[in-house]
């Protein structure tokens, strides 16, 4: 194995480095799948990583069958379709492949083929996961095709609820994937502007997680590795998309966002959910313009942290205010708006967005307790960019 190859039990059984892709098929039998279902979105369908997948399933012998019904921001139509192509082709496995919206999707269909509740009713609030029929879900592979969400490690799925626009946390713990492929050359295609958006959304769920008040020193030191790995990878990532080490480690600081923000995520996400329901924009570039307010506003209960953060990044600059400019540097570098109102967002909704950001599940992470009329004041700052 090379330096950067490596098997990985934390937080599932993780297979890490350059064309194990082709090890999909033998990964598929060990879970008993002969027939599995590959669900993806349908800017990857046509691509030639999807059908080589398909035909390299097919190849070994398994039926592999191919979906990709699916929005930028999944709705629980989304996963009907999934589900009903699922029951209609007799399989018995998913492989959840691309971004974070078809990985999402896929395992929200892997959890629906064994239920006979709608899926709302298993939506991440008290103990409602208790209801789902563990027998009847489908073992999944994940194969992350960006490196933003994590969702390949994530035991919940974010679903968006079109009759109510807004975007619900589907949860149960062993929608946890048992198998994920990071292999870095299906990340090679993603042009600039995907891989820098996708990349600060690995950045703002390591930031996030770290800066969340609640206690859980492992995924505390996951993070802090997290940032140092985006810090050192995305610039090179951006710049050359065929820099393979900088697309495993790129891969790598995803994984470890998601795993990391089982500590809670915050505001950024708080306010991103409902604006991804409401605006259907992109997750991660969303939250990559609202970081510097988010962490603005909370600066008083996390200067300490970031304080030590910035010593671990070994930054030029010092303390919280050395850490914003980085921030600030990265994103322009990037090519990242620095206002909301850059991509068609205005303020007109702003109080609805403030009373749906205070009831996000992801508002319970912030470091400083919001209101609504808090929430909504710092949207308005990020659509006209007063920082």
């Amino acid at each position: 194995m090379s330096a950067l190859q490596a098997n990985w039990n934390y937080p599932t059984a993780i297979r890490t480095g350059a064309g194990r892709i082709r090890e999909l098929p033998e990964l598929c039998r060990n879970l008993g799948m002969r027939s599995p279902l590959l669900i993806t979105d349908p800017g990857l369908k046509s691509l030639p990583m999807v059908q080589d997948t398909v035909a390299l399933c097919r190849d070994a012998g398994l039926q592999c069958g191919l979906f990709a019904d699916i929005q930028g921001n999944p709705t629980g139509e989304n996963v009907e379709a999934g589900v009903a192509a699922y029951r209609a082709g007799g399989h018995d496995g998913v492989i959840a492949f691309g971004g974070g919206s078809a990985l999402d999707a896929a395992k929200a269909v892997a959890l629906m083929v064994g239920q006979d509740r709608p899926l709302w009713d298993f939506e991440d609030v008290g103990d409602n996961w208790t209801r789902v029929n563990e027998a009847g879900m489908a073992p999944v592979v994940a194969v992350p095709t960006t490196a933003g969400t994590g969702s390949e490690v994530g035991r919940a799925s974010v679903i968006t609820d079109a009759a109510k626009h807004v975007k619900k946390i589907i949860f149960h713990p062993r929608m946890l994937p048992a198998l994920v492929i990071l292999d870095p050359e299906l990340t090679v295609g993603l042009p600039p502007p995907i891989t820098a958006a996708t990349g600060m959304d690995a950045l703002s769920h390591n930031l996030e997680a770290l800066c969340s008040p609640f206690y859980h020193p492992l995924a505390e030191g996951i993070a802090v590795e997290g940032i140092r790995l985006v810090k050192d990878y995305l610039p090179r990532a951006v710049a050359d998309g065929a820099d393979i080490e900088a697309r495993t480690q790129m891969l790598v600081a995803s994984s470890m966002g998601a795993t990391a923000f089982q500590k809670g995520l915050g505001g950024m996400h708080a306010l991103a959910h409902p604006l991804g329901a409401l605006y259907n924009a992109h997750h991660g570039l969303l939250n990559a313009i609202l970081m510097p307010y988010v962490l603005k506003a909370n600066r008083e209960a996390i200067e300490e942290r970031i304080t030590r953060l910035v010593r671990y990044l070994d930054l030029s600059e010092p303390g919280f205010d050395g850490f914003l400019n980085w921030v600030l540097a990265l994103r322009e570098s990037l090519g990242i708006p620095h206002a909301l109102s850059a991509i068609g967002i205005n303020d007109s909704d702003a109080e609805r967005v403030g009373a749906m950001a205070v009831e996000d599940p992801s508002a319970g992470g912030n470091p400083v307790a919001f209101d609504a009329g808090q929430y909504a004041e710092l949207f308005r700052n990020a659509v006209h960019g007063r920082l």
